[in-house]
């Protein structure tokens, strides 16, 4: 009985409402990225205490790229038409509950923030989320999971289609159409994987998910010499119906570019008054 309730815990319940076969056309790709000289910014800055990862580095880096170089990547599907967002918000995945469930933090106008305050921010939120204090969205799983199947599923296709597809926010209930904001970041090398793709989750509405694979060292040639490199596997899912595979690929060719030149991070800042006014990024 208690392997049994572990199998069919909140999240799995709802995500058997929320999926079906699959039968809809996505986009894969992953990239190898160079992270040595992002590894020895890390290190840099923590050893200055500021306390982040190369994922906080990353969110930022994609934040900046959906702004400014591929806007194509932050917009989303309402009534067959392809609409931008005003802002461009990451929802980074967590592990909660001892880690053998997934909860989720977003992170608004996450182009706007410098690394101090993205680090403050998750490190705040992310507490909260394996307190159980999630976001309105990631709460209503809970909600979802009590409804007695087959009822589940209508009512999960009810939301899906008030929220998503008539374009109906439902605030209360945390059901907008930048309810998890403009694309979903994991770090899958926290848990051991070099490489894996996520699900694009139909009520998301998102247009890319991004995973992070663990950093191995292995041997490049760099200016003719076979030297060590920290390599770092970053894999996408890209819904078909809002971009194609060049919007992709000039995402990853942008972070090739600008992962090797980390300081970009502290001398590349959004203009003036861009920054989203009443959010409290402090600890």
């Amino acid at each position: 009985m208690e392997n049994n309730r572990q199998l069919n815990n909140d999240w799995r319940k709802v995500a058997a409402a929320i999926y079906r076969k699959p039968v809809d056309s996505k986009i894969f790709g992953s990239v190898e990225l160079d992270v040595t000289e992002l590894e020895a910014f890390v290190a840099e800055k923590r050893q200055q205490g500021l306390r982040i990862t190369l994922m906080h580095p990353m969110i930022l880096f994609v934040a900046r790229a959906l702004k400014t170089e591929v806007p194509a990547l932050n917009c989303y599907v309402r009534r067959g038409n392809i609409l931008p967002r005003e802002r461009v918000d990451a929802m980074v995945s967590v592990l909660i509950r001892g880690g053998d469930q997934l909860g989720s933090v977003r992170v608004p106008a996450a182009d706007t923030l410098t690394l101090a305050e993205l680090a403050a921010f998750l490190a705040r939120e992310v507490s909260r989320s394996r307190k159980g204090n999630e976001n309105k969205t990631m709460n209503l799983k809970s909600v979802l999971a009590a409804v007695p199947w087959p009822f589940r599923g209508w009512l999960v296709g009810l939301l899906k289609w008030i929220s998503i597809d008539l374009g109906v926010s439902l605030p209360g209930l945390g059901l907008t159409q930048d309810s998890f904001g403009s694309f979903v970041f994991s770090n899958i090398g926290s848990i051991g994987l070099d490489v894996g793709y996520a699900a694009l989750m139909p009520p998301a509405n998102l247009a890319i998910v991004l995973t992070m694979g663990s950093v191995d060292t292995k041997p490049v040639v760099l200016d003719g010499q076979i030297v060590p490199r920290r390599i770092m596997t970053l894999s996408a899912v890209l819904d078909h119906r809002v971009v194609d595979a060049g919007h992709g690929g000039q995402l990853f060719k942008y972070l090739k570019r600008v992962i090797r030149n980390p300081d970009l991070l502290e001398t590349v800042c959004p203009p003036p008054g861009e920054a989203e006014k009443g959010v409290d990024f402090g600890a």
